[in-house]
């Protein structure tokens, strides 16, 4: 008999990737490590997440030698792609055969010219660049003309921003959602993203009024069938937008990583079973995107320090989960994701300590021991690691 769990907190840190998989040069990534890079150029202190046995993943940090307390591996990505909803989706368990349509020039007239009839005026941009670029290139023209600045990424997303005080954001919305009908539903690109910024020139600042406006997922995921089954599932961060709302009973908003993991504790207080899942983004919008190698390595010490207090918080019939859905390593020229391994960490009063997940082909793994502890129907893909966590005993969730 494998174990089984009242609750499930699965904390995603977005972008901590822990080392190229064996196809990264087919993206470009060759030598992208995350956290190993980043362990190379900044000592870290991440007492609780080697505690969970972190350092038996990423050699950079150094093998403490103490036995981890929980079950320990890495899940591989077997979907195309290196973004934030292919990740999520395939933990939740769906395999994308095709990466999502990406543009490395740009967005066609075709397209543009739609999304501006569309909005009724004109755009500027269709660049390929990073958002903190795309503002201070295209702000002044911005603000002058109220055009709204249209880029892009590596990634499949359609990316708007606005400053705050020319156009209001609920307008910005509404553009959001013009831009989802020609390129999300017309085209299948992942996703359109609603980018509010403040400030004057020269010291603009993007704000937490970020929207995702993601496609639905092709297939029901574990999201589906657990709130089919009657069992709560609250999304925090973004992950409610990454599922386009779909598999979701309760949201719960953050301006930052640190409001992610009040958001956490706040959901483990109220919501007694079923699945808490949190993104924590910072790391990605902040440090990977910008390449900023110390902000990146101060992030990861302050979700330490959250997790070390997080984890007397936990019930003995709790299932805590720390992964990520791709790379971003900031010591690499690119700003881009990067096509990576992610940490799977896993440990509760139930999880026999020292547990070797190994290499999970698939984050679907993931999504599938979601589905075995709960009872629901399993995923299509994915193998459950349930009982591979190590302890005899079976606690069936109440109802």
């Amino acid at each position: 008999m494998g174990v089984r769990f009242e609750r499930i907190v699965t904390i995603v840190l977005d972008s901590v990737g822990i080392g190229e998989l064996p196809d990264a040069s087919r993206y470009g990534d060759e030598g992208s490590d995350t956290l190993g890079n980043i362990a190379r150029r900044v000592t870290l202190h991440l007492p609780a997440l080697r505690h969970l046995g972190l350092d038996r993943l990423v050699p950079a940090l150094g093998h403490s030698g103490g036995v981890p307390a929980g079950a320990w591996g890495r899940m591989a990505e077997a979907s195309a792609g290196k973004d934030s909803v292919t990740g999520h989706w395939e933990m939740a368990g769906i395999v994308l055969e095709r990466a999502f349509p990406t543009f490395p020039d740009g967005f066609p007239p075709e397209v543009m010219d739609a999304f501006t009839r569309g909005i009724g005026r004109p755009a500027i941009g269709n660049v390929v660049a990073s958002g903190t670029e795309v503002i201070e290139r295209f702000g002044a023209e911005h603000l002058r003309t109220g055009a709204p600045i249209v880029y892009t990424s590596a990634d499949s997303v359609f990316q708007i921003a606005a400053h705050e005080g020319v156009v209001p954001v609920p307008e910005l919305y509404r553009w959001c959602e013009v831009a989802y009908e020609i390129v999300g539903k017309g085209m299948g690109v992942g996703r359109v993203i609603a980018r509010p910024f403040v400030g004057e020139l020269g010291a603009f600042e993007r704000t937490s009024n970020r929207h995702d406006y993601a496609l639905e997922p092709p297939v029901p995921t574990v999201l589906d069938h657990l709130t089919d089954a009657g069992h709560p599932v609250v999304a925090i961060g973004k992950i409610k937008d990454l599922f386009a709302g779909r598999g979701v009973t309760r949201h719960l908003a953050t301006a930052s990583d640190d409001e992610g993991m009040d958001r956490v504790e706040e959901a483990m207080r109220d919501v007694p079973r079923g699945l808490i899942w949190a993104n924590l983004v910072d790391f990605d919008a902040l440090y990977g995107h910008r390449n900023n190698v110390g902000g990146y390595a101060r992030n990861l010490e302050r979700f330490d320090a959250r997790l070390a207090d997080l984890l007397p918080q936990l019930r003995r019939t709790d299932l805590l989960v720390v992964t990520a859905d791709h790379g971003n390593d900031p010591t690499t020229p690119s700003t881009d994701h990067s096509r990576e391994y992610v940490p799977l960490l896993a440990v509760g009063a139930l999880v026999a300590a020292g547990v070797s997940l190994g290499t999970r082909e698939t984050f679907a793994d993931l999504g599938q021991t979601m589905a075995d502890n709960f009872g629901v129907a399993p995923l299509p893909r994915g193998t459950s690691f349930l009982e591979a966590l190590g302890s005899s005993s079976l606690v069936r969730p109440t109802a």
